[in-house]
């Protein structure tokens, strides 16, 4: 993948937001959206994301495909995916790390979970993920980015350090990998580890970066003494020092603000960025102002 400038940080772009981000045009380098919100055929929101895709490069991030499902991959799913692809040409398409479809008994049609549960690190987890990642490849006609989860729970079979799980996945692939800063602190603070800085430091220092492509950032949240990745507030300290670490590592590099729940106002979520635009200027130096496409 190749490096983005200084001054780098999008957006996801949320329903929200959709009309004043068309009305303002602010200053950024790239948006993204769920790829699922659009799968239908036409009508206002494909207008809405063509007329983004004028002033806009376009990141599609997926929540559903499951790439680590042993049952496979949904055709359905894929079909309507490779479908926006080719309609919209975005810059970058993303997955997550995890699976979602599983039947409920034996000989039974898999069922989707709606959600990202987190996947062994094992040799046979990564047969699988690789083989379904590639099989979305070769259906895309180019590399996907497979993001970190964060997890609530793990497996008691894992044999697999999790750094050295998505070294080996793009090594076999030839994915690029998505970072996903916050996940790594959220997972460092349910784990209760002593430093968790340090923690999630050290699964950045174990990724080879040149499989690196985008990183991401959100905010989290505590109930009950349980971190939640939610998307719901601002970018939390031990993120942005995690993040300036994963940008010395791994050099400057595309990066997403996230924020899906509890959705601010619009400037709130511009100034997060210009946050993250000022934090790779103190690690690279260079100017960060961004032009609009």
């Amino acid at each position: 993948m190749n490096a983005a400038p200084p001054g780098s940080c999008g957006i996801g772009w949320r329903h929200a937001h959709e009309r004043e981000l068309l009305e303002r045009l602010p200053a950024l380098p790239f948006i993204e959206v769920h790829s699922e919100n659009f799968f239908g055929d036409g009508g206002a929101p494909h207008a809405l994301l063509a007329a983004a895709r004028e002033h806009y490069e376009l990141g599609l991030h997926g929540v559903g495909l499951g790439l680590g499902s042993a049952a496979g991959l949904d055709a359905w799913h894929l079909d309507r995916l490779a479908a926006l692809v080719r309609q919209f040409e975005p810059v970058r398409v993303s997955d997550h790390a995890s699976f979602a479809r599983a039947p409920r008994r034996a000989g039974a049609a898999p069922l989707h979970a709606s959600d990202l549960l987190p996947v062994a690190f094992t040799a046979e987890s990564l047969d699988i993920l690789a083989a379904n990642v590639q099989q979305v490849q070769d259906r895309l006609k180019r590399p996907i980015g497979v993001e970190n989860i964060s997890a609530y729970l793990g497996w008691a079979d894992d044999t697999l350090a999790e750094a050295d799980f998505f070294n080996q996945l793009a090594q076999r692939t030839g994915c690029w990998l998505l970072v996903d800063v916050n996940n790594l602190v959220v997972n460092a603070l349910n784990a209760a580890a002593p430093d968790p800085v340090a923690a999630a430091c050290a699964f950045v220092d174990a990724i080879e970066p040149r499989h690196v492509g985008q990183l991401h950032l959100a905010g989290y949240s505590q109930h009950d003494g349980l971190v939640i990745d939610d998307h719901g507030s601002r970018v939390h300290a031990p993120v942005w020092t995690v993040y300036a670490h994963a940008l010395r590592r791994f050099g400057p590099q595309p990066t997403l603000l996230e924020w899906d729940t509890a959705l601010p106002p619009f400037e709130v979520l511009l100034d997060e960025a210009r946050a993250a635009d000022e934090v790779a200027r103190a690690v690279h130096g260079g100017d960060s102002t961004r032009a609009a496409r």
